[in-house]
């Protein structure tokens, strides 16, 4: 297939539209089921291109979870926890494979951003992925191959109008990569930096030591960073991003935005939040949407006469600013950051160190570096300086 017709582009009044190769060659892709649009393929190739680096970074599979054209989340395939699996709503699906595993990380970072994601898999998709994947609300998946089993699961969804695609694991793109914007052309190198240990060498503060499951955490924070509209940081812990801040024009709107996402992934799995009892007839979307109202400030909103009738089978109690702010104070300082440029000020430490980040990992190179690392240093937060930015556009 040397061009596949899409039905528009962007919106709906930009026609006609199709992707293609320049070169009128093959494309590198075929799609097995339904029909991606303009969007769903920007997704699809920017997240197959995220989790192939994960999995050559960490040898894991790896998943992510894209909303137009920045991940809600990426992970890669580490067992979950019993917390975990409740919190993502997989509890019901018995022992999960490492890619069902990863995307069940992925989706779950902030399920109501993946709220009808497009999904990229760096392994064959399995059946016990499809299973998970058949049952939330998704416009597509791209992967390297399906076993016969999942591809039936997976093409009955959406009344069988569910996006498949099937990419070639052995292409590699041109060296050089072209953009057409107001009818001029732009022409740059891809991005072909290799995110590994090795950029975590100058660690300009007092405390030093990175361990092992930190790395695999920083690893995973750049890499999605590597995809994700920029100016964007990330929060990640346990092999999975927890909070994705992507496209603000303020380094410190990214920090708070994200830290925010990864504050409520740690409420998620309060004591309160999990002791929640639902009607048996709330899908998991309004579950998600009912405990994003519960956790945050408008919760009185969703405890009205009237309203919690008709989501919970009990009345919930109040979970007061006090409550969660202690909560999360309670927990491990074990979080990593990556950042895709420097922080301009130690005012995103501040706000890091209150979602419990102990590693970070930044360029550098900001005049006020040294009001950075004295933050750090006041809390004893590792952080490196990578001396590579990661802008994506």
């Amino acid at each position: 297939m040397k061009e596949f017709l899409l039905k528009y582009g962007c919106n709906p009044n930009q026609k006609p539209s199709k992707i293609y190769m320049a070169d009128g060659s093959e494309l590198p892709i075929e799609v097995l089921n339904g029909r991606p649009g303009y969007i769903n393929f920007l997704d699809a190739f920017n997240g197959w291109q995220l989790v192939s680096e994960l999995k050559k970074a960490t040898g894991l599979p790896a998943a992510t979870s894209f909303k137009h054209v920045s991940p809600a989340g990426a992970a890669v395939g580490l067992p979950l926890t019993d917390v975990l699996k409740k919190i993502y709503w997989v509890d019901d699906l018995g022992d999960l494979s490492p890619l069902a595993s990863a995307y069940a990380r992925a989706r779950g970072a902030d399920r109501m951003s993946s709220f009808g994601d497009f999904i990229a898999l760096s392994d064959v998709c399995d059946v016990s992925t499809a299973k998970m994947i058949k049952r939330e609300v998704s416009d597509g998946v791209i992967a390297p191959g399906y076993e016969p089993e999942a591809l039936e699961l997976l093409k009955a969804k959406k009344k069988g109008n569910y996006n498949i695609i099937q990419i070639d694991p052995s292409y590699v793109p041109a060296p050089l990569e072209h953009k057409e914007v107001y009818g001029v052309t732009f022409e740059q190198g891809r991005n072909e930096l290799v995110i590994d240990d090795n950029l975590f060498a100058e660690i300009p503060t007092e405390a030093k030591e990175i361990p092992e499951s930190a790395r695999i955490d920083l690893i995973v924070s750049l890499i999605t960073l590597k995809y994700t509209q920029s100016n964007s940081v990330c929060y990640a812990l346990g092999g999975q991003a927890i909070g994705i801040g992507a496209g603000q024009q303020s380094r410190i709107h990214c920090t708070r935005l994200a830290g925010q996402k990864a504050d409520n992934w740690f409420l998620r799995q309060s004591p309160k939040v999990l002791g929640l009892k639902f009607l048996d007839s709330i899908g998991r979307a309004d579950r998600d949407n009912a405990i994003d109202v519960y956790i945050g400030d408008e919760y009185e909103d969703i405890l009205a006469d009237g309203v919690w009738e008709t989501i919970f089978a009990e009345k919930p109690e109040v979970f007061t600013r006090e409550e969660k702010k202690a909560y999360l104070a309670s927990l491990p300082k074990n979080v990593a950051l990556g950042s895709d440029a420097f922080f301009p000020f130690g005012d995103n430490i501040e706000r890091a160190r209150k979602s419990n980040v102990a590693y970070i990992a930044q360029p550098g190179g900001s005049i006020r570096d040294d009001n950075v690392i004295e933050a750090c240093n006041r809390y004893g937060i590792v952080m490196a300086f990578t001396g590579i930015r990661l802008f994506h556009h």
